[in-house]
């Protein structure tokens, strides 16, 4: 293997955690498509983050009682992540639910104050996974934590290969935007279902489903209203289909 490729693909793993954790990682130089090239390494990252949430739940359940667990939980993911996707989430919502036009909503989603539609949604995908941390199975916890983590963050490869940008010179939005490769779409593709395969076996159908089902619908919104997808769009879908596949969960009554 040739040292260049292995400095290539240490450096866009890097540049992955550098974008999606507040993990510390050593300073490279950040160009205009570092970000596009390291997106394949999305799924490896949620990997990595789901992963550790579940090495923790196994630390401190023999200590704690079960909702206590999921609350430590769901704060460590958002440290961990540095509240990346729940500020994309907040932004989109009250974009969408308070813009009529594509002007109206793309300038709603720029405005750094957070209104009610942001809050409520929010507070409510807060709420919905800490709920279902308390409540999923044990038996298949860690199974559906790496899941669901590993899928969500795959989620950002079909939406950045098949959308648009829907406003130009968007940060970060527009460097994932129709500029994330077929490449990186099949590996990220493969890497995300083989996890969940591992994980969960012929459970595994359905998490996968529900992302797939995840990724069309919320992409036809944001092709439909603003015409592709900004970074926080990324963000919104990360975080629905984390809560979808929580849901798929072996619930038993």
């Amino acid at each position: 293997m040739r040292p260049s490729f292995v400095r290539q693909v240490l450096r866009e793993m890097i540049v992955a955690f550098q974008f999606l954790t507040r993990i510390p990682m050593p300073s490279i130089p950040f160009g205009a498509t570092s970000l596009s090239s390291s997106i394949r390494f999305f799924p490896f990252i949620g990997l990595v983050i789901g992963a550790s949430a579940a090495l923790l739940q196994h630390v401190l359940l023999p200590h704690l009682p079960r909702p206590i667990v999921a609350f430590a939980l769901v704060l460590y993911l958002v440290l961990l992540t540095g509240c990346l996707h729940e500020d994309g989430l907040a932004d989109t919502a009250d974009g969408f639910g308070g813009g009529w036009s594509k002007e109206q909503i793309l300038a709603i989603m720029k405005d750094s104050r957070i209104g009610s539609y942001g809050a409520t949604a929010l507070f409510l995908s807060l709420l919905a996974r800490y709920l279902m941390l308390a409540l999923l199975p044990l038996e298949h916890f860690t199974a559906y934590l790496i899941s669901a983590h590993v899928l969500c963050r795959w989620t950002s490869l079909p939406l950045g290969y098949f959308l648009p940008a829907a406003r130009q010179n968007d940060g970060q939005g527009a460097q994932i935007a129709s500029m994330t490769s077929l490449s990186s779409l099949i590996f990220g593709s493969i890497f995300s279902a083989a996890v969940v395969i591992l994980a969960l076996r012929w459970s595994a159908v359905k998490p996968i489903l529900t992302a797939l089902i995840a990724v069309v619908l919320s992409g036809w919104i944001y092709s439909k209203k603003i015409g592709g997808v900004t970074g926080d769009c990324f963000g919104a879908t990360t975080q629905l289909t984390e809560v979808a596949v929580y849901l798929c969960g072996e619930w038993h009554p």
